[in-house]
């Protein structure tokens, strides 16, 4: 196949051939084979995939909110070529079995993939880190969706038993000790008033202080009190378990990776002590001042923070020091999200909109290439999105190892065959 007159990240126009899995050449000026497929890319950008390493397609266990297929079609769609899979699945992926069961699921996967595996107090370390694991995590100090939460301890020797075989290891890093139980009481305990009718803030008051759901339409339901999530699990939880979990890692002679972090004071922390970090779209470009339209919907953990510290998190981002972006894809469904602040799963979707909304605020394009975020346009099954009316910057076409997975043309959206692979394989 040969890109004719492609313009390449770094603003050159070149002609780029492909030749099986691999990029053969790239020139000023190519000619195709007689038999050769030619696409013309003028006036487009032809970038490398992105890699997003934070997704959680949700098989085995809970194909309702998204599967490997769908999940791996939204990816496609929005320019990412290979996703890492979390291990808080059901079962969790913890140990051979289950990862070889993921592994049978991802089959249905149309871009490349890695998959995690995970730690709780049953995991079986000898046969999952015989695996061909990206990493061992994420691993989590706090509860979240899957409930697996474990101790400082048991993350020591996970850290020891990974880093003895080579193997990377992402925490997921808050301290529920530092969490703010206030906050759920002061939410709780307060008085709510709808339609004129005062009304106590329990779970049935929080229910019918809701504005109605209008799933067809995108509009969020508003729920008692959102912004109680995030002052719930505090900024100080996040700092103080980037800090243990880093010490843990130094001494055990390991590179451990801190996913999702959501303060400028977790970002420093990880880089104060030699550690990566990875920051998501939510937390680039969401804060607690959007609560009043996302309700529940904006939900996730960690959680929005106030608008301050997401300039902090913008600002390091932009400047190099954290390492790279990633976007904790949590699907749920519009059902499971239409409640109360306590009740709603943690989660958003974001592996389709990741690359559009990045190219939108650092890519100099033509208005004419930008679109707004639908919801109900994505390819995830759960048919959502925190980012409902933002312009993002769409792929047209992708490819992964030379064969087309997707393109958008006048007739619709298209996507290929599965020709995914586990990453780890080949090494």
């Amino acid at each position: 196949m040969l890109i004719a007159n492609a313009t390449l990240a770094d603003g050159h126009r070149r002609d780029v051939q492909v030749e099986g899995e691999r990029i053969a050449a790239v020139e000023r000026r190519l000619s195709a084979d007689a038999d050769e497929t030619t696409i013309d890319a003028a006036g487009k950008l032809l970038l490398p995939g992105m890699i997003d390493s934070h997704v959680h397609f949700r098989e085995p266990g809970f194909p309702e909110k998204e599967t490997w297929a769908s999940g791996s079609r939204a990816a496609a769609a929005g320019g990412v070529t290979t996703v890492v899979d979390q291990p808080n699945t059901q079962p969790p992926t913890v140990t051979g079995e289950a990862f070889d069961g993921k592994a049978e699921l991802a089959a249905d996967s149309v871009v490349d993939f890695g998959i995690n595996g995970g730690v709780t107090p049953a995991w079986q370390p000898n046969e999952l880190l015989d695996r061909p694991l990206f990493a061992l995590g994420e691993v989590f100090l706090a509860d979240s969706t899957g409930e697996m939460g474990i101790d400082v301890d048991l993350l020591a020797d996970a850290v020891t038993a990974a880093t003895e075989r080579g193997v990377p290891v992402t925490v997921h890093a808050e301290d529920a000790a530092r969490f703010d139980a206030s906050a759920r009481e002061r939410s709780e305990a307060q008085r709510v008033v709808r339609d004129g009718e005062a009304v106590s803030s329990s779970r049935e008051a929080q229910s019918a202080s809701r504005t109605t759901s209008e799933s067809a339409s995108g509009q969020r339901p508003r729920a008692n009190d959102p912004d109680a999530w995030s002052a719930f699990r505090t900024p100080d939880a996040e700092r103080a378990a980037v800090e243990r979990a880093c010490e843990v890692g130094r001494d055990a002679g390991a590179q451990l990776h801190i996913a999702h972090t959501s303060t400028p004071e977790g970002i420093d922390a990880a880089k104060r002590m030699g550690m990566t970090c990875e920051v998501t779209p939510h937390h680039l470009l969401l804060s607690r001042e959007e609560y009043d339209e996302l309700g529940t919907f904006g939900r996730m953990n960690p959680p929005l923070r106030s608008e301050q510290r997401r300039e902090g998190v913008y600002k390091r981002v932009a400047d190099g020091t954290v390492d790279l972006v990633a976007t904790d894809h949590a699907p749920h469904t519009r059902e499971e999200k239409d409640t109360g602040i306590w009740d709603a799963p943690s989660g958003v979707p974001g592996v389709e909109t990741a690359l559009p909304l990045l190219l939108a605020e650092v890519v100099l394009v033509d208005p004419d290439a930008t679109r707004e975020i639908r919801g109900e346009e994505l390819a995830t099954d759960c048919g959502w999105t925190p980012f409902e009316g933002f312009e993002g910057v769409f792929p047209e076409w992708t490819m992964v190892r030379g064969e087309t997975v997707y393109r958008r043309t006048d007739e619709g959206r298209k996507f290929g065959a599965a020709v995914g692979e586990n990453v780890q394989s080949h090494q």
